[in-house]
């Protein structure tokens, strides 16, 4: 019943089934390992940002450059802060008690002893940062040599939360926080990476350290979880589409054996002759197929001797 799998045009259809289905599952099962492997490089990414906050600073250049590994990091410098070039960082959001609350980042340069100088951001106020009464909150940075310690960060991009990456700012604001901006703005080299302080002078607040990038569970993640059930369900599709015809030809072959002919193949009958009349049947007058036999013809003449005259005047 099933010899039709080896003729010819069944091969197609059984090697496309063949190379499909596995095929998909391999997709779809590496869509899950990459899913798998973000849950784990989150799970990292919090353990450590976890022991950074208990763990001891460690120098800066021992922690440069940034990765996944040592942003979250606690880092301390020596140096003496630039006042001139303190900068503000606008458009920035912080969790407060009362849900997201706007306002902008004080971002401080930091002059080390190897010539460049490291962003520092000091704290973050409520407010906007063109408003004068806002700004005029800003403490001075200190003066002198300090030493500094914060959760180092990556350089931002364009694709990171608040950056305003298109320029046209006033004066004294920065839109993104990477030595490609401040290049540009002060005379001297700059880290590729910044800080941010856990313990800001009044009335500044922290900044918590954000995550490194590609470390948490973002869309990209749940990207991968949702392709890994598509390749599954191409998989389900192919071998039930497969099952399907198979079935199909089997029940077509099997009624072609017991000589069942499907009603869409079945040759039309064409129309016979008209039986004859049987034996005893009378058939239909002839006068009633003559023109003017019905029942509006002129009635016969009357026997002659029996004509009625006219009657007389």
């Amino acid at each position: 019943m099933y010899r039709f799998l080896l003729t010819p045009r069944w091969w197609g259809i059984n090697v496309f089934a063949i190379l499909a289905i596995p095929f998909c599952i391999f997709m779809g099962t590496w869509q899950l390992s990459r899913f798998d492997a973000r849950v784990a490089t989150h799970q990292q990414q919090e353990n450590r940002t976890a022991d950074a906050k208990t763990a001891a600073p460690r120098p800066l250049e021992k922690l440069l450059p940034v990765d996944q590994v040592t942003s979250g990091r606690q880092a301390s410098a020596r140096g003496r802060y630039d006042a001139a070039h303190q900068l503000l960082v606008p458009d920035r959001t912080l969790k407060g008690s009362h849900g997201d609350e706007q306002g902008f980042y004080v971002l401080t340069l930091l002059r080390t002893d190897s010539g460049k100088a490291l962003p520092v951001v000091r704290g973050w106020l409520p407010g906007d940062a063109e408003d004068k009464a806002a700004t005029a909150k800003v403490p001075a940075p200190p003066t002198g040599e300090v030493s500094v310690t914060g959760a180092l960060q990556a350089s931002e991009n364009q694709g990171t939360p608040g950056v305003q990456a298109g320029g046209g700012l006033p004066a004294g604001q920065l839109g993104m926080i990477s030595a490609a901006s401040l290049v540009n703005i002060v005379p001297y080299g700059v880290y590729d990476a910044w800080i941010t302080l856990a313990d800001p002078p009044a009335p500044l607040r922290a900044v918590p350290p954000a995550a490194a990038e590609g470390s948490g569970l973002d869309m990209k993640a749940f990207q991968n979880l949702g392709y890994t059930g598509e390749w599954f369900a191409f998989a389900g599709f192919v071998l039930f589409m497969w099952f399907r015809l198979v079935r199909r030809e089997a029940e077509a072959a099997k009624d072609a054996a017991l000589g069942i002919v499907p009603e869409d193949q079945a040759p039309a009958l064409a129309p016979g002759p008209a039986p004859a009349p049987r034996a005893g049947e009378d058939s239909a007058p002839a006068s009633a197929s003559a023109p003017g036999a019905g029942a509006d013809s002129a009635p016969a003449s009357a026997p002659l001797g029996q004509e009625e005259s006219a009657p007389a005047p």
